[in-house]
């Protein structure tokens, strides 16, 4: 009985011996073993063996990234505005034995730290610089954390500054500030548009009006081309009718009593118009009628016995001309009186009676029931009578010669 129950003892024994020597260290973390209150050595993750009752594993040090978020700290600016800081750092334990014996509490000295550091570094800026230079910030506040830090065995990987907080007043100005700067880029943004608008309308404008110009131009090109066109068939068209006159009339052997009758055509031509009060009629008219007269009657130049007045109607003195001359000659005879009639105006008798003046004297009776008296009629009553006559509408017959 007793030696069973120094045999459990001893089972005991061993027991508690293993359970003291045998140490498991989770992974990333780091086991400080102390022998007899001194540093021993350090244990690494998984399974260990120690001196039971003689070693101790005082401290497991974590050697993952940790982060630590600081509570909201007032710092003074350059330009003496109070601004609340927050801040995040990440660090890391890389020396578990500097991290337990050469700091009480990292993580405090830590805080501590960054405040002074954030001071000293804000103190140095205005507020403007420190709204807009936080990657700054981080870089400095960084630099002289992990070189502060080293001899701990921590390494600061990134310093953080979560959120920057002015006085309620900088608050409002800062708002106001940013409404107009916004309300300034968005007028910028406008008038930019607008202006491009205007850009665009205009090279629109440009290009529609050179457009316009190019059409135009091939407009009034093609309209001188089709009036050039129609100019030259118009004076071809004249020359050739010219020509088919011109010709006609050579063909036909036109003499002076034709032009005769051209002359006395004319007549009207320059009677038409309402400034015309005086009519200009050269000497050659006595010439022309006579002509005409000559034309039509057929009056021989010579002829015995006493002179008398042919009648239009009468068969031709001489007996050689034609009835295609003598039809001729009716239709001229009926033009031209139909012309003198025309050119025979009741308001102007004075004006055909003064230039009637100037022309030659013409012999032969104008009343046709004289007979074959063989005297001649003086001038002026050839005048007097002509004037009558052409006021009675009656076209004056030329005596014989």
């Amino acid at each position: 009985m007793a030696a069973l129950i120094i045999l459990a003892l001893l089972a005991l024994a061993v027991v508690v011996v293993l359970a003291k020597s045998v140490q498991i260290v989770p992974q990333a973390r780091a086991g400080i073993v102390e022998r007899f209150g001194k540093y021993r050595t350090t244990l690494s993750a998984g399974l260990n063996v120690i001196t039971p009752f003689v070693d101790k594993v005082s401290f497991k040090i974590d050697l993952r990234e940790q982060v630590v978020s600081f509570p909201p700290q007032p710092v003074i600016t350059e330009d003496n505005l109070v601004v609340s800081i927050d801040t995040v750092i990440y660090f890391q334990v890389t020396n578990p034995v500097a991290a337990t014996y050469e700091i009480s509490n990292y993580i405090q000295a830590i805080e501590q730290l960054t405040m002074t550091t954030l001071r000293n570094i804000i103190g140095g800026m205005t507020l403007e610089q420190t709204l807009t230079s936080r990657d700054e910030i981080n870089s400095k506040l960084r630099g002289v954390l992990d070189e502060a830090t080293g001899k701990w065995g921590i390494r600061v990987n990134r310093v953080e500054l979560k959120g920057v907080d002015p006085p309620p007043s900088i608050k409002d100005s800062m708002e106001k500030q940013m409404r107009a700067d916004r309300d300034k880029r968005a007028a910028i943004l406008q008038a930019e548009g607008s202006r491009q608008a205007a850009i665009l309308t205009a090279e629109g404008e440009k290009q529609s009006q050179i457009l316009r110009a190019e059409g135009d131009r091939e407009a009034q090109i093609l309209s001188a081309q089709a009036k050039r066109e129609s100019q030259i068939l118009t004076a071809q068209g004249e020359a050739q009718a010219i020509a088919t006159v011109f010709q006609a009339i050579h063909d036909g052997q036109p003499d002076q009593s034709l032009l005769a009758y051209q002359y006395l055509q004319m007549l009207p031509e320059i009677a038409q118009g309402d400034a015309n009060k005086l009519w200009i009629i050269p000497s050659e008219v006595g010439d022309a009628l006579k002509g005409l007269g000559a034309a039509i009657g057929q009056i021989p130049s010579s002829v015995d016995g006493p002179r008398q007045r042919i009648s239009y109607d009468a068969p031709p003195i001489g007996g050689d001309v034609g009835e295609p001359d003598l039809a001729a000659a009716h239709r001229a005879v009926d033009e031209a009186l139909e012309a003198a009639k025309a050119a025979a105006r009741p308001d102007v008798p004075s004006s055909v009676a003064a230039a009637a003046s100037d022309q030659p004297a013409i012999s032969g009776p104008l009343d046709p029931a004289a007979g074959d008296d063989d005297t001649e009629t003086p001038p002026e009553r050839w005048e007097d009578d002509t004037t009558r006559l052409w006021d009675e509408g009656q076209p004056p017959t030329p005596p014989h010669q």
